[in-house]
C-alpha cells in the first residue's frame, strides 16, 4: 500500500541538520525529520554529579521535553504538574544511554555536558530524532572545550564514533523505515533502533503493538534501520563539514 506522503518504503523523511541554531549553547542543532522538529542543544558545565565525583570522569546526560501545541491537542507542561510523566523519562534516559555510547568520558574530565531536547513540532520520531541531532550537537561541544584546552585528547579520539536514530515498523504487512505519526498509530509492530556509524547496534526497543512478530520479520526491520542510519551518519558528517 502507498505510504500517506508517496515514501518508498524504505526512505527516509527529508532529514535537515541546521547547527547553530540557537547563539548561547556550546552546540545547537534543529534536527527536522519531515513535519517533526526537535531543537537539541549541548550545555558545558563544571563538575559532575555528586555520585560521581573524584572518578576523574566526566558526564553526559539529557533531558527531553515536549512544547504544549507540538502535537495536534495541547498537552499539559509537565513543569506544571510538578513532576515528569513516565515517558518523558524514559525518552530522557534512551537519549542519555545514546549519546555516552559515542564518547570518551575520561577526556571530558569532571565536566558534564547536558543535552536539551525540545520537540517543536511533532510528527513521529520524536526520540530518534533527538539522538540524530543530539550527536551533532554534542560533537559541537566537544570542540568548544578542546578549543579552550580543556579537552584531554582530539576530537575524533574522543568523539570515538557516530550515533544515529531511526523508528522502523509494520504497517498493512509491510515494513517501513521511518514511520509518521499516522503510520506509528497504526503500525501492528513499532522499533527505535538506535546504531553507530559503523553499523553497530546502541539500542534496540521492539513491540508488537498488535500481536506478535516473527524473527524474520525483526531481522527485515533490523536490515532496513540500518540502511536509514547510515543515511543519518552522511547527513550529520555533511552537518559537521566533513
Amino acid at each position: 500500500m502507498a505510504r500517506p506522503d508517496g515514501r518508498a518504503a524504505d526512505q527516509l523523511r527529508p532529514v535537515t541538520l541546521t547547527r547553530r541554531w540557537s547563539m548561547h549553547p556550546e552546540g545547537s542543532v534543529l534536527v527536522e525529520f519531515g513535519d517533526t522538529r526537535v531543537l537539541c542543544t549541548a550545555s558545558v558545565t563544571e563538575g559532575v554529579p555528586r555520585w560521581r565525583k573524584g572518578s576523574g570522569l566526566g558526564w553526559v546526560t539529557a533531558e527531553y521535553a515536549m512544547l504544549p501545541r507540538a502535537t495536534n491537542t495541547r498537552g499539559d507542561r509537565e513543569s506544571i504538574k510538578g513532576k515528569v510523566g513516565g515517558r518523558t523519562h524514559e525518552i530522557s534516559r534512551l537519549i542519555g544511554r545514546s549519546l555516552r555510547a559515542c564518547i570518551d568520558l575520561k577526556a571530558l574530565g569532571e565536566n558534564s555536558i547536558v543535552l536539551d531536547c525540545d520537540v517543536l513540532q511533532a510528527d513521529g520520531g520524536t526520540r530518534t530524532a533527538a539522538i540524530t541531532g543530539s550527536y551533532v550537537a554534542l560533537m559541537d561541544a566537544v570542540t568548544w572545550l578542546a578549543e579552550r584546552k580543556a579537552l584531554a585528547g582530539k576530537v575524533e579520539a574522543v568523539m570515538h564514533r557516530s550515533i544515529q536514530a531511526v523508528s522502523v515498523g509494520i504497517v498493512d504487512g509491510e515494513p517501513r523505515l521511518d514511520l509518521m505519526y499516522v503510520e506509528d498509530s497504526a503500525a501492528e509492530v513499532d522499533m527505535n533502533v538506535v546504531c553507530t556509524g559503523d553499523g553497530d547496534f546502541v539500542e534496540v526497543q521492539g513491540t508488537g503493538e498488535n500481536g506478535v512478530f516473527r524473527r524474520d520479520q525483526m531481522d527485515v526491520l533490523l536490515d532496513l534501520a540500518v540502511a536509514g542510519c547510515a543515511d543519518l551518519a552522511a547527513a550529520q558528517q555533511k552537518a559537521l563539514g566533513a
